[in-house]
């Protein structure tokens, strides 16, 4: 059976999840979630996760899988990934891959990972040298042990600056050697075609939509939501609970933020996180059709023709 991956991605609060259930009900097919934040139990307000009506209609996969306090990365996510798809491959079953997420979407198409691994021991050492002496003194250590540079790497950026610490002490390399082992890497789905749409709505229309769906996570209880959460340990998951939505609810539970200050903070936070996404669709990955959310059917989305391959 010929392996092959169909992907619909677009912007937040573009229209996805119904359009994904449209195909995939229209195709026979499976969904496999392409989004950071649907795998954690419990954040379902705050990401418009399906709900379970809408999980009843199509076989969802990648939903739920862990615990908010339980971390998981973009490894964690291609190898789960690529598990769901050669097990549904297997079945003879068609799946559709959709989300917004364009790092996590990136490994359908090109390596994402190196394959270091880093022991918890090294992440641990690491940040507390963060906490303790600032992030000054794990760029010196940095150019110590990369004494031809450290590249593009951006040294203000802690996040950035810890991960190449971190790789460069569990693997005795050098960035350089890293990025050398990386591009050599094959793709993740080499093997797959992978055939890749994206939906768009005009500026305007997409933020209304936004305040709108803002709107309805606060009347649906998204305060009470974030409250169970941070008793379930979310703040140990600094990726989710920074996340939209999450982050200005615990400032606003915090005293950070007034309650006329939390609706308006998320729609803002929102567009912006739409501005970064269309640019991040544009430039990192392959051509592929762009289709107006409110003018096609499922038959239109992925026509062999346009179809982008993943590279080997």
């Amino acid at each position: 059976m010929e392996r092959i991956l169909h992907v619909l991605t677009g912007p937040t609060a573009v229209g996805k999840t119904e359009w994904a259930l449209r195909w995939a009900e229209a195709h026979d097919a499976e969904i496999v979630s392409c989004d950071s934040l649907l795998f954690y139990r419990g954040m379902d307000i705050g990401t418009a996760k399906p709900t379970p009506a809408e999980r009843a209609r199509v076989p969802h996969h990648l939903i739920d899988i862990r615990d908010v306090a339980d971390r998981m990365d973009v490894t964690d996510y291609v190898t789960e990934a690529k598990a769901v798809c050669d097990a549904l491959q297997a079945r003879g079953r068609r799946m559709l891959v959709t989300g917004g997420s364009g790092f996590y979407l990136k490994a359908f198409f090109a390596p994402v990972a190196d394959t270091v691994d880093v022991p918890p021991a090294v992440r641990a050492a690491v940040a507390t040298r963060l906490e303790q002496d600032g992030l000054p003194t794990l760029v010196e250590e940095l150019r110590r042990l990369n004494p031809q540079g450290l590249g593009p790497l951006d040294v203000r950026n802690p996040c950035r600056v810890v991960r190449a610490l971190e790789r460069c002490r569990a693997s005795g390399r050098t960035l350089a050697d890293l990025a050398g082992a990386f591009a050599r890497q094959p793709a993740p789905f080499a093997g797959w075609e992978v055939r890749l749409a994206r939906l768009e709505r005009p500026r305007a229309e997409l933020e209304a939509r936004i305040d709108r769906r803002v709107q309805a996570m606060l009347a649906a209880g998204l305060v009470a939501e974030v409250r169970r959460l941070l008793a379930a340990g979310l703040q140990q998951n600094a990726s989710a609970a920074g996340a939209i939505g999450y982050r200005e609810t615990i400032a606003f539970l915090e005293g950070r933020l007034r309650a006329d200050e939390l609706a308006p903070a998320i729609a803002k936070n929102t567009r912006a996180l739409v501005k970064k996404q269309l640019t991040w669709f544009r430039t990192q990955l392959p051509p592929h059709p762009v289709l107006a959310a409110d003018r096609f059917t499922p038959d239109a989305l992925f026509p062999a023709a346009t179809s982008a391959t993943a590279r080997r």
